[in-house]
Order: C-alpha cells, then sequence, then structure tokens
C-alpha cells in the first residue's frame, strides 16, 4: 500500500526510525513526508538524508497539505500541539485526516478531544525500529476504517513487526515490547560479565553474548516452536546447561522478568 501526504509533527529519532523505514520500503516517497520540526539542525537532517522531503515550522500549514499526520512529539507537549496557532493567527484544521500518535501515555479519548474527531490510532513503538526490527502494538478509535488499519500495518510492518490490541492492553504492550529492550540490553549486559568473570576477554564475551541472544531470539521466531521446548533441547541430564539453569531459577529470575513487565505496564497506566 502506498502512502500519500503524511505530516510529521516532529523529526526525533523514533519519528527518523519509523518514517525511515517507510521511505527505505518504499511504501513512502519522500516528495510526500512533510517534517515540522523546531531547531534548523533537525530540518538539515531530513532534507540531507532524504531530498525532496519538505520540512516546515508551521504546524497549521503542513497539517492542512496531510492526509495522514504522525504525532511524534513528547506526551507533554501534544496539548499545545492540537492547539496550536500559526502567526496568521489560524488554528490546524485536523478533521479529515488520520491521525496516529505514538506519544507515549496520551490515550485515545485526549487525542480525538484534541483533533475533534475519532479517526485516530495511538502507538506503542520501541528503539529497535531504528534498526529494522521494531514490535509495536497500536489501538485504534471507532472512526478508523480498516483501510486506515491497513494503512498502519504497512507504515509500522516496514520496521518491524505490529499487533493490534485493545486500548487498556496498550499499557501491557509498554511493558512487554516498549521497555523491553531494556530488559534484553541488561541480560546482554550480566551475560558479558559472566564471560570476563569466566575468563574471557571483555570484546569477546560482548560480541558472543549479542549474537547469543540474537540468535535464541531468531530460533524462537523462525522455528514457531515454544520456547520452553528449545530451552529443554539445550538442557542436557546433568549436563552444563541445567546447572546454570538451576542457579536462574534460585534467583527468581523468570519471576522478576514477570514483575519488571507487571511494574512497567502499572507504570504507564499511572502516567495516563
Amino acid at each position: 500500500m502506498q502512502l500519500t501526504g503524511l505530516t510529521v509533527i516532529g523529526g526525533g529519532q523514533m519519528a527518523r526510525a519509523l518514517v525511515g523505514g517507510m521511505l527505505e520500503s518504499g511504501c513512502l516517497k519522500a516528495s510526500e513526508l512533510t517534517v515540522v520540526h523546531q531547531t534548523p539542525a533537525t530540518g538539515e537532517w531530513w532534507t540531507a538524508k532524504y531530498p525532496g522531503c519538505t520540512t516546515s515550522t508551521d504546524t497549521v500549514e503542513a497539517v492542512s497539505d496531510a492526509n495522514t499526520v504522525m504525532l511524534a512529539v513528547k506526551p507533554h507537549i501534544i496539548a499545545d500541539v492540537l492547539s496550536v496557532k500559526n502567526a496568521a493567527g489560524k488554528t490546524a484544521d485536523w478533521s479529515g485526516r488520520l491521525i496516529v500518535s505514538i506519544a507515549a501515555g496520551i490515550g485515545l479519548d485526549k487525542l480525538t478531544q484534541g483533533v475533534g474527531h475519532d479517526r485516530v490510532v495511538r502507538v506503542m513503538p520501541n528503539t529497535p525500529s531504528l534498526v529494522g526490527e521494531g514490535a509495536s502494538g497500536y489501538c485504534v478509535s471507532s472512526g478508523v476504517s480498516d483501510e486506515d488499519v491497513a494503512l498502519i500495518e504497512t507504515m509500522l510492518d516496514s520496521v518491524g513487526i505490529s499487533s493490534l490490541v485493545t486500548e487498556p492492553q496498550m499499557n501491557a504492550v509498554t511493558g512487554v515490547s516498549g521497555s523491553g529492550p531494556a530488559y534484553v540490553f541488561l541480560i546482554i549486559e550480566a551475560l558479558a560479565d559472566g564471560g570476563v568473570a569466566a575468563g574471557l576477554p571483555r570484546a569477546t564475551a560482548l560480541k558472543l553474548a549479542t549474537h547469543t541472544v540474537l540468535g535464541a531470539a531468531k530460533m524462537v521466531r523462525e522455528t514457531g516452536e515454544h520456547p520452553g521446548v528449545l530451552k529443554d533441547n539445550v538442557c542436557s541430564p546433568g549436563g552444563t546447561t541445567i546447572a546454570a539453569m538451576s542457579v536462574l531459577e534460585q534467583n527468581a529470575v523468570r519471576g522478576a522478568m514477570i514483575q519488571a513487565v507487571q511494574a512497567s505496564a502499572n507504570r504507564s497506566r499511572e502516567l495516563a
């Protein structure tokens, strides 16, 4: 599906990841993109990276030419963006446009009130979108059509995978995939530290730990096997791996991970 008339408000890292994926996959042409920015450096980055795109500091004008608007700004300025006026005193006309927000914690009700209609999508992306391996959850308001959903999936799947969920489930998405990369970074760091403690050079330990996590994730995805089955396949009777698993269970690593997801989800709920 080809995306036309996209205006992105905010040109930071997550916008660069998501929109960059769309441009590189071919579902969006640079000539169909307008980026609203606040700093000259941001505008210069976009025009240098993607010649043919348009940059602007006028939100009102940029929205007026859009079919789809992505709100890629910090949550605390969403209200200001939705009510912004330009130098001529005009406010943005959000009507008739698909609104896609990646502002964490801003619910569909606030977004629909702000834009004056219910053709609104809320997305929780994650940072691996920067390397084309994102995992995004999204929910939609009542005015979003099947065609709109197909468009959203085209956008998000260009940088990874996406899942449609209900809005109450968005907090769980935050706990699993939104915050999840940080858990995995911690695991990689710990594996590498263990390798160093066992006698490996730091660079070698980190290289092996990183690729081990990558390979294990790829096995789960590509074999379709339950991770518990794959784990059991590595655990030979009386072997090295089952000895290690015993230590992990004794230290409640499994329970800690579950609690971490729940804590992140609960905090997301509080912030919303």
